[in-house]
C-alpha cells in the first residue's frame, strides 16, 4: 500500500465527527446515525476510528449501517466520498490476518489468540465456524485455505463488505495545502510519539497502552484521539491535553461515543448513545 493509501487527509474541514470502537453493535450505531445525521453539514468529515466490527452479534448489520449512512450523506449536494473515512483497528487487522491465516507459521494458535480478542462475532458473521476453522488448521494448509477462502467469498457475496474492508487507512489527520499533518490526528489506539507517523506500522491498533503518557505535541499536531482503549480504563470519554480517548466501551457494556471537533483541535461536542 502507497503513502498516499495508508492514510486519509483531511484538509482543513468545518468539522470533524469521529466515531469510537462500535465493535459490532449496530443498533448504537443506528442510534448516533439518527443523531448525527440531521447535522452533517457540507465541509465536515466523519472518521470512523477503527474496531467496527468484532465482539458484538451484529456485525453484519453495523456493516449494513456503516454503508447505509454513507449513501446518505453522499445524498446531500457537495458532501464527497472522501468525506467519510474509515481506520483498521485490530479487530479489522486480525479479519485480515484470519483471511491468510494458511500463510501463519502457527495457524492454530493465531486463530486461539483472535478468538480470545473478539474475532469470533465476525467470523460467525461471515458463516465461518471457529471449531472448524481449528480443526481446517491442524489438517493442513489445503483445508485451511478452503475454509479461508469460503469466508472470503461470504464477504464479497455480501453488497459493498468487500469494498469497505479494502478501504480503510490506517490513520487520518487535518492537512496543510501540501498534505502535511496539522493540528489534530486520529488514530485506533495507540500512537509511538518516537516515530514519524510512516513508521508507526501496527502501533495504530496495538500500541495503546503509551497513549495515556502523551504529554506535549505529536509535531504540528496538538491533540491526538483514538477510538479505542484496550485497557478499558475508563467508562467515557477521557480528554487530555494532547489526547482524547472517545471509548466509550462499546462491546464491554458501554456507550458508544462520538466526538465533534473543530480543526484547530478544539472540542465541540462530544456524544454518547
Amino acid at each position: 500500500m502507497s503513502e498516499d493509501q495508508k492514510f486519509a487527509l483531511l484538509g482543513r474541514p468545518r468539522r470533524i465527527w469521529a466515531v469510537a470502537a462500535i465493535h459490532g453493535e449496530a443498533d448504537r450505531l443506528a442510534a448516533l446515525h439518527d443523531d448525527i445525521g440531521t447535522r452533517f453539514l457540507p465541509g465536515d468529515r466523519l472518521v470512523y476510528l477503527g474496531n467496527m466490527v468484532g465482539r458484538g452479534g451484529g456485525v453484519r448489520a453495523t456493516v449494513d449501517e456503516l454503508l447505509a449512512f454513507r449513501r446518505h450523506l453522499l445524498s446531500i449536494r457537495s458532501v464527497i466520498p472522501t468525506d467519510i473515512v474509515y481506520l483498521r483497528g485490530g479487530q479489522e487487522e486480525m479479519w485480515q490476518k484470519l483471511l491468510q491465516l494458511q500463510f501463519a507459521p502457527n495457524p492454530v494458535a493465531v486463530l486461539q489468540w483472535m478468538l480470545g480478542q473478539g474475532i469470533d462475532a465476525t467470523l460467525a458473521a461471515y458463516g465461518g465456524d471457529p471449531q472448524q476453522g481449528l480443526a481446517a488448521a491442524r489438517d493442513g494448509a489445503v483445508s485451511l485455505t478452503r475454509w479461508t477462502n469460503q469466508l472470503r467469498a461470504a464477504q464479497r457475496a455480501a453488497p459493498g463488505h468487500d469494498n469497505l474492508f479494502t478501504a480503510l487507512r490506517r490513520a487520518a489527520y487535518t492537512s496543510d495545502p501540501d498534505g502535511h499533518p496539522t493540528a489534530l490526528l486520529f488514530v485506533n489506539a495507540g500512537l509511538d510519539v518516537s516515530k514519524p507517523l510512516a513508521l508507526q506500522g501496527d502501533s495504530f491498533w496495538w500500541g495503546g497502552a503509551s497513549f495515556p503518557r502523551i504529554a506535549e505535541p505529536y509535531g504540528e499536531v496538538v491533540r491526538v484521539v483514538r477510538g479505542y482503549d484496550p485497557t478499558h480504563a475508563g467508562t467515557g470519554p477521557v480528554v487530555g491535553p494532547h489526547t482524547v480517548s472517545l471509548d466509550g466501551g462499546t462491546g464491554f457494556g458501554g456507550r458508544l461515543a462520538c466526538g465533534c471537533f473543530a480543526p484547530d483541535g478544539t472540542i465541540l461536542e462530544l456524544v454518547e448513545v
